[in-house]
């Protein structure tokens, strides 16, 4: 059994987002897993992008956006909704509401997404 306290969560940053990695390879030995809380400003972009080893859940917690998926479509996302995306599936989210986009993501396997941002808290 692990117990991550809250000190030990790293948060990635890129300029309106925050991407606090609640179970990662920063702070733990789980195998199958990544838990990530991410928020996301009014206005901002996570741009399209696939995981090729991985997939992911999203779990909406708080505000509404675009879902992001190949070409130029996308699909309304709001806090409750929850979406599977699979391995390689282009997906990225457009925050166009006027308050914070908060959501859980889950990836298996693991992922060190430190390369997707420019910021780090330690």
């Amino acid at each position: 059994m692990e117990f991550i306290s809250r000190i030990d969560v790293t948060t990635l940053s890129n300029p309106g987002v925050e991407s606090h990695q609640l179970l990662s390879p920063h702070n733990s030995d789980a195998e199958s897993v990544t838990i990530t809380r991410v928020k996301v400003q009014p206005g901002v972009t996570q741009p399209r992008h696939t995981h090729e080893g991985s997939e992911q859940i999203w779990c909406a917690l708080a505000g509404s956006g675009s879902f992001l998926l190949e070409g130029d479509k996308a699909r309304r996302f709001t806090a409750g909704d929850v979406v599977r995306i699979e391995k390689g599936e282009v997906h990225g989210l457009y925050n166009d509401g006027e308050e914070c986009f908060e959501y859980v993501s889950v990836t298996t396997p693991p992922i060190d997404f430190g390369y997707a941002y420019k910021d780090r808290d330690k």
